[in-house]
């Protein structure tokens, strides 16, 4: 849930998904939203595959996310890849804003949305199944990033309510915390450029900001299917190890002729 366009984290899941041989159902805001940015994106983007089965839900509004999973049947998981905040109110230099409406806003869409969505899709997995979330460190408080790093806090939150909520019913919930990636969502994101460095600075293994998506949809694809039944509420960092580390990597760490130095005779 949450495809914007062709180079969209929730579009690399998808792919990953149908290479491993499963059916995918997308969803976007709403029709204009997929005429502006899927259909033009299509010319721009040869690769992608022209027959997705895209359904329209708006997160926030409860009788669409029912209407869609009434129609789509029974599911094996859903991923949300959803969020929003308004960048000249609830981003940017200053954390502290008059706009409240705008942080409920942003809220009830980055966090609360996937409660809603969880609620109607584990009555279409009879047999179980996994739902899961995208989020971003929230170990750490990033420059810029301000009412969204909240907003991700409680979205984790909610995954571990919801993992202990849902664990009978046999549906896992669980969250990926990736480092930064680039996608039209996150451009808009104020100072986003600023976490290349950050990344490449404190990330133990390199980390590439628009390939390892692909290694995203990985872990998204393991979350998803019976090789982590056995794991909910969890918090899975994707992050080239980013967020084990304190301050900067120092420049002999980030020398990669220094292993292989040492280990020569």
């Amino acid at each position: 849930m949450g495809l914007l366009d062709y180079d969209s984290i929730a579009y690399a899941i998808g792919e990953r998904i149908v290479e491993l041989g499963g059916r995918v159902i997308y969803t976007a805001q709403n029709e204009r939203m997929s005429r502006i940015f899927l259909e033009r994106g299509a010319r721009e983007a040869a690769h992608a595959r022209r027959d997705l089965d895209v359904r329209y839900c708006d997160v926030t509004i409860d009788e669409e996310i029912r209407k869609l999973f009434d129609e789509v049947g029974p599911v094996a998981g859903v991923v949300h890849s959803i969020a929003y905040a308004n960048p000249r109110t609830c981003l940017g230099e200053e954390f502290h804003t008059d706009a409240v409406a705008d942080v409920l806003q942003s809220y009830h869409i980055s966090s609360a949305s996937f409660a809603r969505v969880v609620h109607y899709a584990v009555p279409r997995m009879p047999e179980g199944g996994a739902a899961l979330a995208l989020t971003f460190d929230t170990t750490r408080v990033y420059p810029f990033y301000n009412w969204m790093g909240v907003h991700k806090a409680a979205l984790e939150a909610i995954v571990r309510a919801l993992a202990r909520r849902h664990g009978r019913d046999l549906v896992r919930v669980n969250a990926i915390s990736s480092g930064p990636l680039h996608s039209k969502a996150a451009s808009k994101i104020p100072g986003f450029g600023k976490l290349d460095r950050i990344w490449s600075m404190s990330s133990p293994l390199p980390w590439d900001t628009r390939a390892d998506k692909v290694e995203v949809a990985n872990a998204a694809a393991f979350l998803l299917g019976p090789l982590s039944r056995k794991i909910t509420g969890q918090i899975l960092y994707v992050d080239g190890g980013a967020a084990i580390i304190t301050g900067e990597l120092q420049p002999h760490e980030l020398d990669p002729s220094r292993a292989s130095a040492s280990a020569a005779p």
